[in-house]
């Protein structure tokens, strides 16, 4: 082993060598990716960022780097001094970028010896990913990881250079500021100098970044982090970074063409892929109409289709019944699945449940007839203008549901992206992006029987749209859009308000008296009364986004410290209980529920 402080540093990173390096004399640093000993030759696949390349020990070239290689294992820390040459006639390995070469060591030293590690990603073999997360520092080594690192850089890279040429400023926020409302609970941070006062960590920028347009910056964007405590899924980690960008005296397609030219670059600059431009548009209306969901993913047909029409006069009760209760019936159409058996169309029913819907009606359409557990209750005419509705031929399946509205367009939704994959509808290799625009201002929150911002209440309402404030603030639309590519929203962004009296109209239907607002947003208020241009932007997910140019499920597989579900850092521990003198100092007392 060397001694401290002192060993071969490299001359060549392991994977960079080629035919053309042959005769060179070259120092390689690395890990040991595998070792095969042939009784005599030992072979040694040394790896560093770059890539991996054949060491071979040979007894009569050196006997001291021999007996080193001798005892080394896997993921020991190495350093080798030899001569590149090219691999015997017939031994080349095609498969590797420097399979053409070797290296034949003359000396050797271990840097540091390893443990048996819990996995080996060698092999390629499928790990759990709670012992991947504890050994994050291991499972990081992967070819698969190291890959995910460097194109999340590449893309980063990509934004930031973009981003200037287009005369954008990167401007940083602060981490620690007031609580925003952006639809989650604020992690808090409890102030030492000021007792029982709080700082919120920033759910985004946003209000800052609005600020930044009041302040004439007119062009900024920051790789922002994020962070909120909410319920986590595939592509929800309580801090994440977005592409910050706000803009000022810029309209809705202003924002469109710079965002469609952004991914197009970093695509480009990535992954050497050509995204379509412009991205097609879509009113969230007609997105929920046809699809079921804001976030559509177009790459594939099988639209829903409305049966409410024909079911309010069936004698169906189970649909009459929810057409009367102010419900739908809804389905998609299932080309050449009119021969699924009763324990597939069983398994559809209950994956239906599973999202809400409280059953699942299927209708097969053959030849001769058309055949559904409901055809008793309906006429043949009433078959066939429900075979026509879905243009449904021989062979195809029909499948509905009734209920409320939102649960019918979730379940479809789910229903009609299960399908696509069954029936191999979705091209994994096409990037389908698309702009959904003019969501509603307001939702309706039933728990608390008010109005919740859609958004965030500094979305500009539609200019058509201010008489409905006192009327009917449901209907309301926002200059509010999203980027959604293949199914998954990346992206969400508005035109914003950029006068008080407007910004209070909006706070007057969410129940936020001038008071109130005063004390929660004072101060961006009062920034509005000082000349504010008019402004918007957008807030692309960079983790999402990279979880694409990657191919990947999981936004956990492209951030290098990612969560767990739990929100817990298994490798560090965190959360983990804070030293007691630690809350004494900040004046908090725990109140903590009764263990389980």
């Amino acid at each position: 082993m060397s001694e401290i402080g002192s060993f071969m540093k490299r001359t060549a990173h392991c994977g960079q060598l080629r035919a053309g390096d042959v005769g060179q004399e070259v120092i390689l640093n690395g890990w040991v990716n595998r070792r095969r000993d042939h009784g005599g030759l030992i072979f040694i696949d040394m790896r560093d960022r770059s890539g991996i390349v054949q060491i071979v020990f040979d007894p009569p070239t050196s006997e001291e780097a021999h007996a080193i290689a001798t005892e080394v294992r896997p993921e020991f820390v190495m350093a080798v001094h030899g001569t590149v040459q090219r691999r015997p006639q017939g031994t080349e390995n095609p498969d590797l970028p420097t399979g053409d070469v070797e290296v034949i060591a003359g000396e050797a030293e271990v840097l540091n010896p390893a443990e048996t590690p819990p996995f080996s990603f060698v092999d390629e073999t499928e790990t759990d990913e709670l012992v991947r997360l504890k050994y994050r520092y291991i499972d990081l080594r992967s070819p698969r990881m190291q890959r995910n690192l460097r194109l999340r850089h590449q893309a980063a890279q990509a934004t930031r250079g973009f981003l200037t040429q287009e005369g954008f400023w990167e401007v940083e926020t602060p981490i620690l500021f007031k609580p925003t409302p952006e639809g989650a609970r604020d992690y808090l941070v409890p102030s030492r100098v000021s007792p029982g006062n709080f700082y919120a960590l920033p759910q985004s920028p946003q209000i800052l970044k609005q600020l930044l347009m009041v302040s004439g910056v007119e062009k900024y964007f920051q790789l922002a982090r994020c962070l909120r405590d909410e319920d986590l899924r595939a592509d929800r980690q309580p801090e994440h970074t977005q592409i910050d960008i706000e803009m000022s005296f810029v309209e809705q397609d202003d924002i469109f063409r710079l965002t469609e030219r952004l991914f197009a670059h970093i695509f480009k600059e990535t992954i050497n892929v050509d995204l379509p431009i412009p991205f097609p548009r879509m009113t969230y209306a007609e997105a929920m109409r046809r699809y079921g969901t804001d976030k559509p993913d177009i790459r594939f047909a099988m639209e829903l289709t409305d049966l409410t029409d024909i079911a309010e006069g069936c004698e169906f009760e189970i649909f009459r019944r929810t057409v009367a209760q102010g419900g739908q019936v809804k389905g998609i159409k299932a080309e050449g699945c009119g021969d699924y058996s009763r324990s597939q169309i069983d398994q559809l029913t209950e994956f239906a449940k599973v999202h809400k819907a409280q059953g699942l009606v299927s209708m097969a359409v053959t030849e001769s007839e058309i055949k559904s557990p409901m055809a008793k209750f309906f006429t043949e005419e009433e078959l066939g203008q429900i075979a026509d509705r879905y243009q449904a031929k021989a062979g195809d399946l029909v499948l509905m549901v009734a209920d409320k509205p939102e649960i019918v367009a979730e379940s479809l939704d789910w229903l009609r992206r299960e399908m696509g994959h069954r029936l191999g509808l979705i091209d994994e290799n096409e990037f389908a992006p698309l702009w959904v625009t003019e969501f509603p201002l307001f939702a309706w929150d039933e728990g608390e029987k008010r109005w919740d911002a859609e958004h965030h209440p500094f979305c500009m309402p539609h200019p058509d749209d201010f008489e409905l404030f006192q009327t009917d603030p449901g209907e309301v639309r926002a200059q509010a859009y999203d980027v959604v590519l293949n199914g998954v929203e990346l992206g969400s962004g508005s035109i914003r308000i950029h006068r008080r009296d407007i910004q209070q109209q909006v706070f007057d239907v969410l129940g936020i008296d001038p008071e109130e607002a005063e004390r929660r947003f004072g101060f961006l208020l009062r920034a509005f009364e000082y000349g504010t241009p008019p402004h918007g932007g957008i807030a692309p997910g960079f983790d999402r986004l990279v979880m694409m140019l990657c191919g990947e499920n999981n936004i956990r597989e492209v951030m290098a410290f990612p969560k767990t579900q739990r929100a817990q850092d298994l490798m560090s521990g965190a959360p983990s209980p804070a030293d007691p003198d630690a809350l004494r100092e900040l004046h908090i007392k725990l109140d903590l529920p009764p263990s389980e």
